[in-house]
């Protein structure tokens, strides 16, 4: 965690969560030597688990307390959610793939998380259902922030955390809602897969 604090991560809620999961777990027993590496490591189906620093920074950018309601876009390994849940929030999850899904649903399961919801599907039309959310979290590159997670940010202050770019390499942004209007900040710049469905990138 001094790493994590040493690039700027000062919120102990987020180092606390972190530092409490073991985030070998979340990963083929190829890479758990290498769980700690500030990388992103392989985890199936093209996907990658993200390395611990853009887990901390997204997480401490999006300012959640405790009890809100959180979407993540691309539940991947699950670690993502489980960072989420363990710092009391109430987490909603979706992912396009089938069998990463399952992996992390009993990942979760195994470790105590048994309040985390998820789904798989379409992340970029998210979850209208329970919406809105106060915070959504998206893990993987998008061209343009999708019109659908906007609509289902809360109207009183939510806030979504989204790469937007390229394939390649991307810009993270903030994004706040307040009534009708919505107010973008540009932060640092990460490296994600991309963000696959209707209202992102095609395959």
């Amino acid at each position: 965690m001094e790493d994590l604090r040493a690039r700027g991560i000062s919120d102990e809620r987020v180092l606390d969560a972190m530092a409490s999961i073991p985030r070998e777990r979340f990963l083929d027993r190829t890479f758990a030597a290498r769980a700690y590496e500030d990388s992103a490591l392989p985890i199936g189906e093209g996907q990658t688990i993200s390395q611990p620093y853009t887990v901390a920074y997204q997480t401490q950018a999006l300012d959640v307390k405790p009890g809100e309601k959180v979407l993540e876009i691309g539940t991947g390994s699950g670690y993502q959610a489980a960072v989420l849940a363990k710092m009391g929030l109430r987490v909603y999850t979706i992912e396009r793939h089938v069998d990463l899904l399952e992996a992390a649903r009993k990942r979760l399961e195994l470790l105590g998380f048994h309040r985390v919801i998820s789904r798989a599907g379409d992340g970029t039309r998210g979850w209208p259902e329970y919406a809105p959310f106060d915070a959504i979290l998206v893990t993987a590159g998008a061209p343009d922030v999708p019109e659908s997670l906007t609509k289902q940010l809360n109207p009183n202050g939510g806030r979504m955390i989204i790469p937007i770019g390229g394939r390649q390499s991307q810009k993270m942004y903030l994004i706040r809602r307040t009534g009708d209007e919505f107010a973008g900040e540009e932060l640092i710049g990460f490296a994600f897969v991309p963000l696959i469905g209707a209202e992102g990138w095609t395959i």
